[in-house]
């Protein structure tokens, strides 16, 4: 067990006695329990693709998560002011990389995410995803503080840079969420509810163009509404499979779900967790998701720090938000959308993005933090 003096001066000394530990440890739990997940999820999915190593998948999700957690805590060592900086830095790199999966990107499924490097597939929105909550927080701080300084403006530019790369990959999706985060940041900065008002309006539009101008996006919706409309074979399996788990499940290692559902270490990872685990589990995973993202919100709206309050907001309903989303897919609530369970999934890019995402969120949260940066 790590115990450090309370009058331990040292950087991880000063660290270990502001962070939330019990946050910190809320976090340690989920990434187990993804662990534990992964390695009985995805060895069917190995063998039915060719991979002779049948903890293939299992082995690439233990070499992503160990950097996944060094990112982490060696985000959250940072004040504000390092947060700002590190959020910046990685907005610009992983924005440039978003027009670039344009260029050079790999096409799956006919959209346009990815870029594969050697021995690596990397996703970059999942990174701008949580850059782009801080660097608007900050401009919508600055708003406030530099009353001269056109924060909301600038917020607004980007948020449309931002969201255009997406749309055009296409990642309607992440295009959601990264909205969803944006428009409550710029509620809670209480900015002018009319203009609220119309940007929301304008979400709505976009999202019935999208319908009729992407038949990827318009065969998703429809086949939620009337599933006689598509295939619908991963979302019938996965019912299937919570129906299969009942309230304790078959027992780890005993589901059958895995070896037909295409994602079951990935998108529909939470519906293995449904027929090996059982109901009783699901909820725990359920319950410690909101643990995680009610605790955030507790320690942060004790701060006196103006951009903490919204960067950290704005990261916490991602989180939440992120997590919903794929329960919800899996449960049929929703249209299915590709994203990760966060720290349950198999992911790269996914795991390294939650691991800087939340290592902003213990930085932000720290008690050393005031009113300055």
């Amino acid at each position: 067990m790590i115990t450090f003096d309370r009058t331990d001066q040292s950087v991880f000394g000063r660290w270990w006695w502001t962070i939330d530990r019990v946050q910190l440890g809320a976090l340690a739990v989920l990434m187990a329990l993804g662990t534990v997940l992964i390695t009985a999820a995805s060895p069917p999915v190995a063998e039915r693709i060719g991979i002779q190593d049948t903890f293939y998948f299992v082995e690439r999700h233990l070499m992503m998560l160990a950097p996944a957690v060094a990112i982490m805590v060696g985000i959250s060592l940072l004040s504000p002011k390092g947060v700002k900086r590190a959020a910046l830095f990685m907005y610009i790199a992983a924005l440039a990389l978003v027009f670039a999966t344009l260029v050079i990107g790999v096409e799956i499924k006919g959209a346009r995410r990815w870029i594969h490097v050697p021995g690596l597939s990397i996703q970059p929105s999942e990174f701008v995803k949580p850059a782009f909550a801080v660097v608007a927080a900050w401009l919508f701080s600055l708003s406030r503080t530099n009353p001269g300084f056109p924060g909301a403006l600038v917020s607004m530019a980007l948020y449309g840079l931002t969201v255009g790369g997406l749309i055009l990959q296409p990642d309607m999706g992440m295009t959601f969420v990264v909205s969803a985060v944006w428009f409550t940041q710029f509620f809670l900065a209480g900015l002018n509810i009319l203009l609220v008002m119309i940007l929301a309006g304008l979400g709505v539009a976009g999202l019935i163009g999208a319908y009729f101008t992407l038949p990827h996006f318009a065969s998703r919706i429809d086949r939620f509404l009337d599933p006689a409309a598509g295939d619908n074979y991963q979302v019938s399996r996965s019912m299937e499979a919570f129906a299969n788990g009942g309230l304790l499940g078959t027992g780890p290692g005993q589901g059958t779900v895995k070896f037909s559902l295409p994602d079951s270490h990935a998108d529909f990872i939470f519906a293995v967790a449904g027929e090996e685990m059982g109901l009783i589990f699901c909820l725990f995973l359920v319950f410690l998701f909101a643990f995680i993202v009610l605790r955030g919100f507790a320690r942060v709206f004790n701060e006196n720090n103006y951009f903490a309050l919204l960067a950290a907001a704005g990261l916490l309903i991602q989180f939440g938000l992120q997590a919903a989303i794929n329960m919800g897919s899996s449960l049929h609530l929703m249209p299915t959308k590709g994203m990760t369970l966060p720290f349950i999934s198999y992911g790269g890019s996914s795991l390294m993005a939650l691991g800087f995402g939340m290592g902003m969120v213990l930085a932000l949260t720290r008690k050393r933090f005031g009113p300055g940066d």
